[in-house]
């Protein structure tokens, strides 16, 4: 049994003092309880981590690589896109999990416990199968093992370039299945993370209304765990699923799918009023990147109404531009701020805005990655942050106040000083034990591949 004291706790009965976490030799909260005794471990502020719960971890390597202009006039996410597919001709499987190793070790020193990979790189360049189908999903799964950090991995169907169903090209190809293909790709990836350690999770991921047809859906939805897909992310998806299928993507989903709580639904920054209001009303847990979003220029998800009806989010890195779980939380409020130059947009009048922003982080990333935690509480697994607050950012500050300091003051992640992930202390004194290591392949990989793009 290992103890973990904290001076102050945020846990599902409010703040607390002076709390004792003890944690079994499974990782999970064995009880929570007064301080009694000695501790193994003792931190000014112990939060639930969250899990991020969207991230393609392939893309860290053009992190700071696509801010030029593109060929067309107006640069967008469809020339960022292209540039992507490109860059995937060069990545061998041995990149692949070096960038992943330093992806996932990077979320954890910025305070997350698990990851959900949305994966959807299969194949080797130009399409072609590798010998075992569960190449990749091994490489990932290998990678999260190597830093500790939780997993659950989305194995991702993708079938077409568009609605029109025409054929994958260029980078796209090394997505490409059919459905057929999918579920021997998915049996692989399962036995891949059956063999990692026990908090790992498979789920699956049709990866959006224009990638998949009907029949890919039925695939995958026969399959268990939590199922995640992108929707309603840019106004030409919008436009093309408007024109193919006769309604708006949100609509249209809502319309012909039985969405409930263990769906996940990847940046809707294009919905209508009623769209927000009828996907809260699911309980499907709507998957924020605020920081990717801005990097590409997506839209900005309506925080107020969907959280003012009672519906759930959670938050992840996506494209992997910048890692910063704190900054992610600020950019959502600071984006309802400047669309209705408002103030504490978030913030209900029993929570201030950094209370608000970290429970639902956590609760609706333990929900989307189908994992047991999101709250320092008996039988969930001991997915914990602790922080340090004796600083000039926080002051020792206490209650909602250090919450709004961590989010809003700039320094949040310098502020992380341990990480639990189901109960391995992967972070200790605001660093891994493998950065190094990790840091030094993953910079070999990416001097190799250039930045000519």
């Amino acid at each position: 049994m290992t103890v973990i004291h904290a001076k102050q706790a945020l846990t599902p009965l409010g703040w607390q003092d002076n709390v004792a976490v003890h944690v079994d030799a499974a990782g999970r909260i064995a009880a929570v309880g007064p301080q009694d005794g000695a501790a193994d471990c003792a931190v000014d502020l112990l939060l639930p981590a969250a899990v991020n719960l969207h991230s393609h971890a392939f893309q860290r390597a053009m992190s700071g690589l696509t801010e030029m202009r593109g060929p067309d006039p107006s640069d967008s996410f469809w020339t960022w896109r292209r540039l992507m597919y490109r860059y995937l001709d060069r990545l061998t499987p041995d990149d692949i999990e070096a960038i992943a190793a330093q992806v996932f070790l990077e979320m954890l020193e910025a305070g997350y416990a698990g990851v959900a990979e949305f994966h959807y790189l299969h194949h080797d360049v130009g399409g072609k199968a590798y010998g075992n189908p569960g190449e990749l999903s091994e490489r990932i799964v290998a990678a999260a093992e190597g830093v500790g950090i939780g997993l659950t991995l989305l194995p991702v169907l993708y079938q077409w370039g568009g609605c029109d169903a025409r054929p994958l090209q260029g980078g796209q190809q090394r997505f490409g299945t059919t459905p057929e293909q999918y579920l021997r790709l998915h049996e692989a990836a399962t036995r891949a993370v059956s063999a990692g350690p026990a908090d790992y999770v498979i789920g699956a991921a049709p990866h959006s209304l224009r990638a998949v047809d009907e029949a890919g859906m039925s695939a995958v939805r026969r399959l268990g765990g939590p199922m995640h897909m992108h929707l309603a992310e840019q106004v030409a998806e919008v436009e093309e699923v408007l024109a193919h299928k006769g309604a708006r993507p949100t609509q249209w989903l809502l319309d012909n799918h039985d969405v409930d709580a263990r769906w996940c639904l990847i940046h809707c920054t294009q919905m209508t009023a009623d769209e927000t209001r009828a996907l809260a009303a699911t309980g499907a847990v709507a998957g924020l990147c605020p920081i990717t979003e801005s990097s590409l220029g997506d839209g900005i998800f309506n925080g107020v109404d969907y959280l003012g009806h009672q519906g759930r989010i959670g938050f992840g890195s996506d494209s992997n531009v910048h890692i910063a779980y704190f900054d992610e939380l600020k950019t959502l409020e600071y984006s309802q701020r400047l669309r209705d130059r408002s103030r504490a947009a978030l913030a209900t009048a029993a929570q201030s805005t950094g209370r608000v922003l970290v429970e639902a982080a956590a609760l609706g990333g333990a929900q989307a990655a189908g994992r047991a935690g999101g709250a320092i509480a008996a039988g969930q697994w001991a997915d914990l942050v602790g922080v340090s607050t004796d600083n000039a950012w926080l002051c020792n500050r206490k209650g909602d106040t250090v919450l709004d300091s961590l989010v809003f003051g700039g320094h949040g992640q310098a502020c992380v000083q341990d990480v639990w992930s189901a109960g391995r202390h992967v972070v200790k004194d605001g660093q891994h034990a493998k950065r190094a290591e990790t840091a030094a392949r993953f910079q070999s990989v990416v001097e190799r591949l250039g930045q000519d793009i």
